[in-house]
């Protein structure tokens, strides 16, 4: 058993060193893809990365502990930003959910509940009103947040984010997407520890750094 905790420790140890130095190696067209037409990005003095998510997609549950520990440590030129996917009807209310959420200033208090509750829990929560009670569960006001949910500002921000994805062709979640020109996933790059590297990658092109 110990010794193989301590291979497994040296593998993780070995990828560690490893993954940054294959930073040379990462190519257009095959660990990432470079948008044709890239998309409007919010705050023009900084490089935003983008994380496309669905609060029911597994692979955004387990990727999200990289992306959280990438955006607590980014550099501060960087806005990263989180863009509820609706790919499919039944992703609406979940992304509807975020904007509302965010509106009030309530969204921290329920992030983490919603991807629990609908990748771990699977409960259904496919309705304004189903979503309301849950939130409600958690400290936020019910009657408020459907409010905003139901709010001309939402939805523009809602509309907005969407617009946003169509344009820069993401079909799939997780996806990160780097100052409106890159799109990268761990199907591109190789896993989502890769995809981090490569965001970290096309960040420090972007700044100049590898230059």
């Amino acid at each position: 058993m110990i010794k193989t905790v301590i291979r497994a420790a040296v593998l993780a140890g070995t990828m560690a060193i490893a993954l940054p130095a294959m930073a040379a190696d990462w190519q257009q067209g095959t660990h990432y893809k470079a948008l044709d037409n890239p998309v409007r990005t919010d705050q023009a003095d900084k490089i935003e990365v983008a994380e496309v998510f669905w609060y029911g997609c597994p692979h955004c549950y387990s990727f999200k502990p990289l992306a959280e520990e990438y955006e607590n440590n980014a550099p501060d030129y960087v806005d990263y930003v989180r863009l509820p996917a609706a790919l499919g009807k039944s992703w609406e209310p979940h992304a509807y959910a975020f904007y509302a959420l965010q509106a009030m200033g309530e969204l921290d208090k329920v992030h983490n509940a919603l991807f629990e509750a609908l990748v771990v829990e699977r409960r259904q929560l496919n309705t304004p009103e189903a979503l309301a009670d849950f939130v409600a569960e958690h400290g936020v006001d019910a009657d408020e947040f459907l409010k905003n949910y139901k709010s001309f500002g939402v939805n523009a921000r809602m509309q907005q984010a969407q617009a946003k994805i169509r344009g820069a062709r993401v079909t799939g979640t997780p996806t990160m997407l780097v100052n409106g020109k890159y799109i990268v996933s761990a199907s591109t790059a190789g896993s989502p520890q890769a995809a981090i590297e490569v965001v970290k990658y096309l960040v420090a092109q972007e700044h100049g750094d590898g230059e």
